[in-house]
Formats: structure tokens, C-alpha cells, sequence
């Protein structure tokens, strides 16, 4: 009988060594995952950026004296250098009026994102409503 207990025991404690092994493997990838995580979360958001710029975008073009029937839509895509300013690359429209205007009002004009990222290329539909 002695000896069918020393076989349990030691069965048990084979058991248990596993099961810490396996508790410690599960540990040290959540704590990998959680490193990974944090560090992963320290740069903004692209979609925070954009919107950001977006809005300032929004500002910039809101006063205007366009007379039209239709709206009028454009593409803009532009980037932001290293000094803070919109460089406009193109705008993407059949309407040279608001080409233009969107170019005479965004080009080199400064604006505040700390998100932006220099030299990216960022494209902002624009629409100006009749």
C-alpha cells in the first residue's frame, strides 16, 4: 500500500509540475501581448490626423462666393512638410474655379496637427454646396 501512495504522490507532483509550466507559458505571453500593446499605442491615430486636418481643411474653405447651381466636389490630395504647411499636390475636379480657389486657399497655409506625418501623402474630399 506504501508504495501505491509513493506512485500517486509522485504522479501528483508530476501533475502539478506541468500544470506550473503551463501556467507560466500562459503568463509570460500575456505579459509579451501587454508589452506589445503599450508599445504599439504610443503613436496617434492616422484616422485622428486626418480628421484633425480635415477639420482645419473645412475652415480654411468654408467662406466663399462660388454662384452656382450644383454642388461642386473635389478630391484634394496634399501633404503637410516639414514646417507645418499644406503643400497641395493635385486637385481632382472638372471645375477649374474651385481647383483654384482650393489651391489659393490651402497651398502653403499652416496648420496644427501634431499627428500629421511629414511627407505623407493625405487625400480630403471637398464638396461646396449650391
Amino acid at each position: 500500500m506504501g508504495r501505491l501512495l509513493s506512485i500517486f504522490i509522485k504522479f501528483i507532483n508530476l501533475k502539478n509540475e506541468i500544470i506550473m509550466r503551463k501556467i507560466s507559458l500562459v503568463v509570460v505571453a500575456a505579459a509579451m501581448f501587454a508589452v506589445g500593446s503599450v508599445s504599439a499605442n504610443n503613436n496617434p491615430t492616422p484616422s485622428s490626423s486626418k480628421s484633425e486636418l480635415a477639420s482645419q481643411i473645412h475652415k480654411m474653405l468654408s467662406d466663399n462666393n462660388f454662384a452656382i447651381g450644383d454642388d461642386l466636389t473635389a478630391d484634394v490630395r496634399f501633404m503637410v512638410n516639414s514646417d507645418g504647411e499644406i503643400v497641395v499636390i493635385s486637385v481632382d475636379t472638372t471645375n477649374n474655379e474651385l481647383e483654384g480657389f482650393v489651391k489659393g486657399r490651402l497651398n502653403y497655409k499652416k496648420v496644427k496637427s501634431d499627428g500629421a506625418v511629414t511627407g505623407k501623402t493625405y487625400t480630403v474630399p471637398v464638396r461646396i454646396t449650391a
